[in-house]
């Protein structure tokens, strides 16, 4: 079933203001609309006891204050929710309790002060305080990968045996976190089995959260899904909901579980696909950038996600693909083409690390810089970050890495190649004496330094645009051998 949470809204002179004057603000800003729609409303109707914020106010529990939990957690709070987030890493919950965010993600430490302060935001370590808050309580853990691929579910069990006991009215509880298809039934068995008394439904709602625009996905989402085999939890959770101007999908809870990984193996296959005719074109002496337009610009395909580059990374991608892999075989349907996707994947860095081979000769005792860490712009995360990857298997061969991220430099001393690399304080001071500029992640101001000081600087102006974020033609007027992805011309 389909529909649409747009909000009917009434002018006056008032609301107009109040919207001219929040749209001004940063975070509107970062969204393009405003982020309260039910603060336009005519105020004059509500009466004098009457809070804006109880036309939308639900009592919700997040469990697990992650990058999605927290972020999830805030931007419900900013809707008029009153939101009680839980985690047991006590460490955790006394830095958010202190106003420190664990995470970069932009616009997202302004809406947890801001929601904080308002009262409309808290942080526990209790489960059973957070269940008995919440109407519906959200499950938002890790769910790593096993060694075979397939998705590790024991926190998830975990936290379903933990509500149970602690379930002493009706709930409706959130399968939030990316979950194999049939792990709301195994939810719903595990708090059957611990309380078989309780009362509580179980309800798929996937996120579709982009790190580095994760506040933007969830204020202005694209669509909202969610899947429930209850009339009641339905009328919850879109009530939930109701303050987000999105089309809303409601599916049964195995859909909505595939949805999320479908999606995601998808959008791979476009990277993976894309990246596949960079090989073609440079070996036919074709612009992949070119291709890729020519590409997208068919309505029916889209330009989005065809960036030929190194390849994709990060904590959704390589996992959901490898948890979609095994979830297809155990169902006794192999997904070769996604087979295929993973192994384009790790052979595009393959390719572009025998290139700077090829160019260097021996990268023993070579200085190259590395401009970015994190597996994509506008993030701190490294996990499972190409860039890193690149790194380690430069030093590996001996290279000399000097490296910069605008954002990750922070956390690359909790992985084994943080000792190994040397760090420095701008781009440009990465490429000092370097051999050679490997551009490992396409953050935005890599594309505005000075690039006739930059090259005046390294010992030879040899550059690897891992991300074809500079123009080529550009960065050979400015003196650089450059290389990109697929650019044959």
């Amino acid at each position: 079933m389909i529909s649409n949470l747009a909000l009917s809204v009434p002018k006056n002179s008032a609301t107009e203001a109040r919207r001219r004057d929040f749209s001004s603000s940063g975070l509107a800003g970062l969204l393009n609309k405003p982020l309260r729609p039910h603060l336009f409303f005519n105020t004059e109707r509500l009466g004098p006891d009457v809070s804006l914020f109880t036309l939308f106010q639900m009592k919700l529990t997040i469990i697990g204050s992650g990058y999605v939990g927290l972020t999830t957690g805030a931007c419900f709070a900013e809707v008029g929710h009153e939101v009680m987030c839980v985690d047991n890493d006590a460490k955790k919950i006394e830095t958010l309790l202190r106003g420190e965010i664990p995470i970069y993600e932009p616009g997202l430490a302004d809406l947890v002060t801001q929601n904080v302060a308002a009262g409309r935001l808290s942080f526990t370590t209790s489960t059973e305080k957070g269940v008995d808050h919440g109407d519906v309580v959200f499950i938002a853990v890790p769910t790593p990968p096993n060694p075979d691929g397939s998705v590790d579910l024991k926190f998830i069990e975990k936290v379903a045996r933990e509500i149970a006991p602690c379930l002493k009215s009706y709930k409706v509880v959130v399968d939030k976190s990316t979950v194999p298809v049939k792990t709301g039934e195994k939810v719903a068995e595990t708090i059957q089995r611990y309380a078989p008394e309780a009362e509580f439904d179980v309800v798929s709602n996937p996120e579709f959260l982009r790190e580095g625009s994760a506040v933007a996905d969830l204020m202005k989402p694209d669509r909202i899904v969610f899947g429930s085999n209850s009339d009641r939890a339905s009328a919850l959770m879109k009530k939930v909901y109701e303050p987000f101007v999105a089309p809303l999908l409601v599916t049964d809870i195995n859909s909505a579980e595939l949805i999320k990984h479908a999606a995601n193996s998808f959008l791979a296959l476009k990277i993976s696909y894309i990246n596949a005719i960079s090989e073609i074109c440079e070996a036919s002496n074709a612009d992949v950038e070119l291709v890729a337009e020519g590409i997208g610009m068919d309505s029916r395909i889209g330009r989005s996600f065809l960036n030929a580059g190194l390849g994709y990374g990060g904590s959704c991608f390589p996992k959901d693909i490898a948890a979609f892999v095994a979830i297809s075989d155990q169902l006794g349907v192999p997904f070769d083409l996604l087979k295929e996707v993973q192994k384009i994947n790790r052979r595009q860095l393959d390719r572009f690390i025998e290139r700077i081979r090829e160019k260097l000769w021996v990268l023993g005792e070579k200085k190259i810089a590395v401009w970015g860490l994190t597996f994509k712009p506008n993030t701190d995360d490294l996990r499972c970050s190409v860039a890193v990857e690149l790194v380690e298997r430069l030093v590996a061969e001996g290279a000399e890495v000097t490296a910069y991220d605008p954002k990750g430099m922070g956390r690359i001393g909790e992985l084994a190649v943080g000792s190994k690399i040397h760090l420095a304080s701008s781009p440009e001071a990465a490429a000092k004496g370097a051999e050679a500029l490997v551009i490992a992640t396409e953050w935005p101001e890599f594309a505005h330094v000075d690039f006739r000081a930059v090259r005046d600087s390294m010992l030879a102006p040899m550059m690897f645009d891992g991300r074809n974020l500079l123009d080529p033609d550009t960065m050979r007027r400015h003196g650089f051998d450059y290389h990109g992805i697929g650019r044959g011309i």
